[in-house]
């Protein structure tokens, strides 16, 4: 049989792990089966046509809470120009309320519940030798115009599952692509929000086989690997293992994993701060909620403190970024509760701090509960919430306008210093800055509009003059001409803000910092910069007043100060140019005026 394995991924750098296990699973019994991945974006008459032009006699999409809507209409056109092909789906999407899917598009044939394996596997035999469905297990079929649904399958033995990453055209194709990968199945916990929490158990891939995997994927060339297990730490000596073995065969590749905080041991953080290279491990840390009772609610047990020691600890470190989730909506946490989860977490000012919505899945026991909190949800994909009992629609909003410039102003990364300043000195908390911001963002209609780099820090700047005094104003307008020249690798000759030097003013100075190269400290004495060199890749700029940026407790000083950037030739992608902040000495001021 001509057997076709696709989705619509949400993003050209993303791959499909299902399908290429579904694809090694069945290749040597089906050996004309073959992945055809595409994105959200294609136009849905292009991807018709293509599959048309393979003439399967199988299609398998891989269906998930982003790719639902945009797959079925697919389905009936695909019924239309191949009415003799079968069309099979599965995924975690699809895997609940089948019933549902199958009366809402009768161009599905079939649905495979849960793992894929197996079940898809005895499908394709049954198709090829013209069987009844009715054996095999894990399906949800069409039969005399009835929906069956068969009893479910057991679980495999994950030894009996190869590699999904065995073809090395394939693999060559990857090498730009975010490759997903896994080491187990299953999740120990029950956070009733998540649809792992209706599988018990955990069970392992053996140890050897994911060590050649990934040691042939970093062979490769591959750029990033992101870790699917629910819990990689969860088995401590297996985690440590696999960590040692990426340390030891990095090359060129970033790893990022799903990590539980509050039982990753002391251990492990202490052979990472010791052991790991700066960049190479990524952790994604779900905290969700600080609210006790929210969390007994949901069934999720965490120990905040012991969290909080932990995400501490790896920031001291220094080698490894933290991407932190949040989740706004959950039960019993309204406006007042969310903000003080909000600013407990961003306390820790991690690289990433995503903030979400809650989404009521089909399965999962949150969505079972959804009227004894009142939800009031969308019926489709992504099922995101819009109020409930103690959480009205307008708090939802709100929390939305943080989300808007929480993005832009933190996790970019292009204001930290600035954010930093404003979060720890000048508004009332974290969460009253995004907030406010946030609601003067969308009251200049600036959600509806892209932005560039300068955009940014003009936007921020017109803000603040509306909330705060010209001293605070002055100390982040520093703040801001310091983050703006950093996103540069090369010097900028335009910048957002009124140049208080002009050419014969900066001319004047540079001669003065080249007599004097003390003055920036012995780092940059050491520079030997010529004249000609401070002319050429250097930025000075007199700050409104004296920051202190790789300090952030240190609050900017009533003075001015004095600002240098070098731009060294050849700066690369990831590189950035050198800082240095001083005082304004009072022969410069005669220079500059």
């Amino acid at each position: 049989m001509n057997v076709i394995l696709t989705t619509l991924n949400a993003k050209y750098i993303h791959s499909s792990l299902a399908l290429r296990y579904l694809r090694t699973y069945v290749e040597k019994d089906f050996p004309s089966t073959q992945i055809r991945e595409y994105t959200m974006k294609d136009p849905a008459t292009q991807i018709v046509a293509d599959l048309y032009t393979q003439k399967p006699d199988v299609i398998a999409f891989s269906v998930y809470i982003w790719n639902v809507e945009e797959t079925l209409p697919l389905l009936s056109m695909l019924k239309k120009v191949l009415p003799d092909t079968s069309i099979v789906l599965g995924g975690p999407e699809v895997s609940y309320d089948t019933r549902h899917w199958m009366e809402r598009c009768p161009a599905i044939d079939c649905i495979v519940q849960g793992e894929g394996e197996g079940t898809f596997h005895h499908l394709l035999t049954t198709l090829d030798r013209g069987e009844s469905l009715r054996e095999v297990n894990g399906l949800v079929y069409r039969e005399n115009g009835q929906v069956r649904t068969n009893p479910a399958r057991p679980k495999l033995d994950l030894h009996q599952i190869p590699s999904p990453y065995q073809d090395d055209a394939d693999i060559a194709s990857l090498r730009n692509r975010v490759v997903y990968y896994e080491t187990s199945r299953g999740c120990p916990f029950s956070c009733q929000f998540c649809l792992s929490s209706i599988e018990s158990g955990v069970r392992y891939f053996p140890l050897e086989r994911v060590k050649a995997d990934l040691k042939l994927l970093i062979d490769s060339g591959i750029k990033t690997i992101k870790f699917v297990d629910r819990t990689f730490n969860l088995k401590r000596q297996y985690a440590l293992d696999l960590f040692q073995f990426l340390i030891d065969n990095r090359g060129d590749t970033v790893f990022q994993f799903e990590i539980t905080g509050d039982i990753l041991p002391t251990e492990i953080v202490d052979f990472l701060k010791e052991h790991a290279p700066q960049g190479l491990f990524r952790f994604e840390i779900g905290v969700q909620s600080t609210n006790d009772l929210t969390n007994t609610l949901v069934k999720r047990r965490q120990n905040f403190a012991r969290l909080r020691d932990t995400i501490l600890a790896v920031k001291a470190s220094g080698k490894i970024v933290q991407h932190l989730d949040l989740i706004a909506g959950l039960p019993e946490e309204d406006y007042g509760s969310f903000k003080k989860t909000f600013n407990d977490v961003f306390a820790f000012e991690p690289d990433e701090l995503q903030l979400g919505f809650l989404k009521m899945l089909r399965g999962t026991g949150m969505r079972q509960r959804a009227p004894e909190f009142g939800y009031v949800f969308m019926d489709r994909a992504p099922y995101e919430i819009f109020s409930n009992h103690v959480l009205s629609y307008d708090d939802v909003l709100r929390i939305k306008q943080v989300e808007d410039v929480l993005e832009k102003y933190w996790n970019e990364g292009k204001l930290r210093h600035t954010v930093q300043y404003l979060t720890r000195h000048v508004f009332p908390s974290p969460f009253d800055f995004f907030q406010m911001f946030g609601h003067y963002w969308e009251s200049q209609g600036w959600s509806k509009i892209g932005h560039q780099l300068e955009d940014l820090f003009v936007r921020l700047d017109d803000f603040l003059m509306t909330v705060r005094q010209i001293d605070e104003r002055h100390a982040a307008r520093s703040y801001m001409m310091y983050d703006f020249l950093l996103q540069h690798r090369v010097r900028p000759h335009k910048v957002w803000w009124e140049k208080r030097l002009g050419r014969g003013a900066r001319s004047r100075l540079a001669a003065w910092i080249f007599d004097h190269p003390q003055w920036f400290g012995p780092d940059f004495a050491r520079l030997q910069l010529t004249r000609s060199d401070i002319e050429k890749h250097t930025v000075l700029e007199v700050l409104p007043r004296l920051i202190h940026p790789q300090n952030p407790d240190h609050p900017p000083q009533d003075e001015s100060g004095l600002l240098l950037f070098y731009y060294p030739p050849g700066l690369q992608r990831g590189q950035q140019p050198t800082p240095y902040v001083s005082p304004l000495p009072k022969q410069a001021q005669i220079l500059c005026s």
